[in-house]
């Protein structure tokens, strides 16, 4: 059988070899799945050969759906669920999930709800009629979970038929056998910020991440160049994402707003997190008076138009075109992107943000693909200058210079990225002050930090094994701590604020908006106060300015007033906390791919960088390395 069959062959392939046992009503296309509709689901459960067997002939993933016929309304369904559940598991919630029929459990200690410990997800599937799934439950609430749970039971229904719609055309017959590819670079060439790519094949189109430029100061070079791709939203098969930071996210639902009605892939850690980011954009838009680019109504879209995607899966998005994710290491759920194009024909890997490095919080980015023939690389320290010291120097830097300000009575404000820098920083502070490391002294936290540490905790499987052990076998939380005190109200900063030594974590990371913007007007002034950069400042952003010496900037105040501040306080910048690849872990990353590359392309760093890095990797390695520049198309086959 071939790869790609007609709607009628595959239908009658499965059905022709499906014991009649299974009871099955239908075959659907869902998405890039095949979904077996089952009033029999126990016999497929268990006898997981039969869909395993149906795979190797289709050449397509199967999922099997409980038909609606059997499922028992929610209420009822949870009661029986509940009377299941193992007290000490700690279910807090059910969310019934009713496009795709299934019954998520989120729970403190999930580990507890297997098959070892009585608990028989099959069993209660054949007694609700709900397909039974486990999911953590984080140890401090998540709003942004809620908000996309219950906008996904409000749309179950706009759902199926999208995801009917969605698998259609990725398994529309193919209208061309060639194989040509190229690339189209609308962001994030030759700079840092709104990465984005549109890869073209002679079948279909995918754009590759979807951000804005944080320290741009016009339109023209805060957003993605689509107008110049000179393109149709609707011509585009799919939007893949490989993380969630604003910088690769942050237009996302303009498209929606736009007239974008497709699918968008990502992690699933990375759908909760970028909506928390798109959110906060929203209402930092709305607090300042700004003229918005999307509202929450458009993320809503995403949300609803959202297809998740575990790490070394491999996923059908186009005719033509097969996607794997895997690990980035960059922050909790970054992905590398690689595309399968045709039957063999090409192999692209986009890293997006990677870290060819371990940290405390992630595991180093993944190497081991079958094929690469086109590698397009970040270089955001992509010069020879640009390596990070070992990881215990980074933290004794650290903690030495906390110390010293702390000893001398003053403060530490460190602008943070609620996501993955802030975890990052958080467990460093919280050892070395269990260990007397570092001198004991209040920490405050403020802005998304909470909420995002939250969303960490409910996917530990994407952490390193060492927290993921801590949060699974031993139910800890390793981002709490009697030390910190989280702000969670404007009027509750008083005490940060109050004389004496302290730490205060707050976003955003840049001085580009947020809470650490107050703290920053009333410390930056006093020759006391550290301000402790410990993450990538974009050129044009205040954080950059600041840390290029500016001793005057200006921040919009209350009722739209331009405020002057004077910078007198001590600016540092720790390097090797970064999420991104220094220069040897650059070049170690790409001596690992196999069999060898045939082209290198340099993105995702300024200028310099993108043109050193290129002419050094061309020398390494021997190969066509460009670094090409915003609005370029490449035929890269």
């Amino acid at each position: 059988m071939t790869e790609r069959q007609s709607a009628q062959t595959v239908t009658a392939v499965i059905l022709n070899h499906i014991p009649a046992e299974a009871e099955i009503t239908r075959v659907e296309y869902e998405g890039p799945r095949i979904a077996l509709y089952s009033k029999n689901p126990k016999f497929l459960q268990q006898n997981s050969y039969i869909v395993s067997d149906l795979v190797n002939m289709v050449k397509r993933r199967v999922v099997v759906r409980t038909d609606k016929s059997i499922r028992k309304e929610e209420q009822e369904a949870q009661d029986l669920i509940m009377a299941a559940v193992p007290p000490d598991a700690g279910v807090q919630s059910i969310f019934f999930d009713a496009a795709l029929g299934e019954a998520i459990l989120e729970a403190i200690k999930p580990l507890q709800l297997t098959p070892e410990k009585g608990f028989n997800p099959i069993e209660l599937t054949d007694k609700t009629g709900w397909k039974i799934r486990i999911r953590k439950h984080p140890h401090i609430p998540c709003a942004t979970i809620q908000t996309i749970n219950l906008t996904l039971t409000q749309s179950a229904a706009e759902r199926s038929r999208f995801l009917k719609e969605v698998g259609e055309n990725i398994f529309r017959p193919r209208l061309s056998e060639e194989s040509e590819v190229s690339l189209m670079t609308l962001g994030a060439f030759e700079e840092v910020g709104r990465s984005s790519i549109i890869v073209s094949t002679s079948e279909s189109k995918l754009l590759l991440d979807c951000g804005i430029h944080p320290g741009a100061r016009s339109t023209w070079d805060a957003y993605p160049r689509l107008d110049w791709a000179d393109i149709e939203l609707d011509e585009l098969d799919a939007v893949i994402i490989s993380h969630a930071h604003l910088d690769h996210t942050g237009f996302l639902p303009a498209l929606y707003k736009y007239g974008y009605d497709g699918p968008v892939y990502c992690t699933e850690p990375t759908l909760p997190l970028m909506t928390l980011l798109q959110q906060d954009m929203v209402k930092l838009g709305q607090a300042e008076g700004g003229r918005l680019v999307f509202d929450q109504r458009d993320i809503k879209e995403v949300i609803k138009h959202a297809i998740l995607v575990p790490f070394g899966l491999v996923t059908d998005v186009a005719p033509d075109v097969k996607l794997v994710f895997n690990n980035a290491g960059h922050i909790l759920g970054s992905a590398t992107v690689h595309l399968h194009i045709g039957e063999g024909a090409h192999n692209i890997v986009y890293t997006g943000d990677y870290k060819y490095g371990k940290t405390r919080l992630l595991e180093p980015a993944f190497w081991n693909y079958p094929r690469v023939e086109t590698l397009i690389t970040e270089s955001t320290y992509g010069t020879r200058e640009d390596v990070s010291p070992p990881r215990d120097d980074v933290e004794n830097r650290f903690v030495g210079m906390v110390n010293e300000t702390l000893r001398q009575g003053g403060k530490v404000l460190i602008p943070i990225p609620a996501v993955g820098r802030a975890q990052e920083i958080i467990l460093v502070i919280n050892e070395n002050m269990k260990q007397k490391k570092l001198v004991e002294a209040p920490v405050f936290i403020e802005g998304m930090i909470s909420e995002a540490t939250a969303i960490h905790i409910a996917y530990p499987e994407y952490l390193s094994r060492d927290l993921k052990y801590k949060i699974l076998e031993e139910d800890q939380n390793p981002f709490s701590s009697d030390y910190f005190t989280v702000v969670d109200h404007p009027s509750n900063r008083e005490e940060a604020l109050r004389e004496g030594p302290s730490i205060i974590m707050a976003t955003s990371g840049m001085l580009e908006g947020g809470p650490v913007l107050e703290y920053f007007s009333s410390l930056a002034s006093l020759e006391s106060t550290r301000l402790l950069f410990v993450s990538y400042q974009v050129q044009g952003t205040m954080g950059r300015r600041v840390l290029d010496g500016s001793k005057q900037v200006s921040l919009l105040g209350e009722g739209g007033k331009i405020k002057i501040v004077d910078v007198r306080c001590q600016v540092a910048r720790i390097e090797g906390f970064s999420g991104h690849s220094d220069y040897n872990q650059i070049v170690r990353y790409i001596q690992k791919l196999r069999p060898k590359l045939q082209q290198i392309f340099v993105n995702h760093g300024e200028k310099r960088k993108t043109e050193l890095l290129s002419q050094d990797l061309s020398r390494r390695f021997r190969l066509p390395v460009s670094h090409p520049s915003v609005e370029e198309a490449i035929r890269i086959r």
